[in-house]
């Protein structure tokens, strides 16, 4: 059976959420001082080779990856590199969950399909269906941690009651999306080219082919770094998007524009901040995605194979058990 069947086949529906939460919650963890990097990066409008352009500018100014990450430990602590880790933590255990278990739900459908997709535009269909089901299902947990992760000294937000309260009262149940319509633009090109990609890099570096199964991780950094680069301005504008409304001047960035609408605001953006504009935060964002991408695939390969593994010990013994034996007479 090869890889890619293997992958739509393998584990019940519960065991598939677990492992996928399982890979949400640990990746998150080890990627939380990039996240926060990134949408720093992402939410600063401003050109660092044009003098002119800080002009107005209100907040900190941030330059690459290593002196983001200093500025805000040295303004703000070493634990404002994990702000909105708690609801991000949601977000990935409950993304985690439901995009593995949409993946090979929607998997198994095109394979029972009377004629059959070439496997690749498959896994492309499979992952685009099942990033677009994750991304709508857990969105307010996502946008919940960009407005925390832009919040500076000055506390926006009393907590994720309070952020639930707040949010609710002043912008409705709209104001959990805003921005989601970009989110799905985003995803489903995303998620399509990591699934098939991912397939395809892992006929070359499965687990058998490189020691400690470490073909997975590299799949997954591979496939991360190529859909990623692709559909990156959607990214920024989600971004740009989740932070609109009545909060907007009272982030780390007090001057943040206004957008509407995905096409507008990349027109927009293009306009004010260049083709280099739309790619503001690439770099720490694939530093993040990569083995954000990587741990994700590994931890969900070594938990399912260790209760499929689980399992068939179980049976085995079952089996042999004498008062097993007995009941079933």
């Amino acid at each position: 059976m090869s890889r890619i069947e293997r992958l739509k086949d393998e584990g019940t529906r519960t065991q598939v959420v677990i492992s996928g939460a399982v890979a949400g919650l640990i990746s998150r963890f080890c990627i939380a001082p990039l996240d926060v990097v990134k949408i720093r990066l992402q939410l600063q409008t401003h050109s660092l080779s044009d003098p002119l352009s800080h002009d107005g500018i209100k907040g900190p100014t941030y330059k690459g990856v290593w002196g983001t990450l200093r500025k805000i430990r040295q303004q703000e602590g070493i634990t404002a590199l994990w702000k909105g880790n708690i609801p991000a933590e949601l977000l990935y255990v409950c993304y985690g969950g439901s995009q593995f278990v949409a993946y090979r739900t929607i998997s198994q459908l095109l394979s029972q399909m009377p004629t059959r997709l070439p496997s690749s535009a498959e896994s492309f269909v499979s992952g685009a269906a099942a990033g677009a089901a994750a991304t709508t299902l857990t969105y307010p947990l996502d946008l919940l941690r960009t407005r925390f992760a832009a919040q500076g000294t000055e506390k926006v937000y009393e907590g994720i009651l309070g952020s639930l309260r707040d949010i609710s009262h002043h912008e409705g149940t709209r104001g959990f999306f805003r921005g989601c319509a970009a989110a799905n633009a985003q995803i489903i090109p995303y998620m399509g080219l990591f699934f098939s990609s991912y397939e395809m890099f892992h006929q070359f570096f499965g687990g058998r082919t490189l020691p400690f199964s470490s073909g997975d991780a590299l799949s997954g950094v591979l496939a991360s770094v190529l859909s990623k680069t692709v559909v990156f301005p959607l990214d920024l504008v989600r971004k740009r998007l989740q932070v609109q409304g009545p909060t907007r001047s009272r982030y780390i960035h007090t001057n943040i524009p206004e957008y509407r609408g995905v096409i507008r605001s990349l027109v927009q953006i293009n306009r004010r901040e260049g083709f280099r504009g739309m790619y503001r935060g690439l770099t720490v964002s694939l530093m993040k995605s990569a083995p954000a991408s990587a741990i994700t695939m590994y931890v969900y390969e070594r938990t399912l194979h260790l209760m499929l593994h689980n399992n068939q010990d179980q049976e085995l013994w079952v089996h042999y058990d004498p008062c097993c034996e007995y009941e079933d007479d």
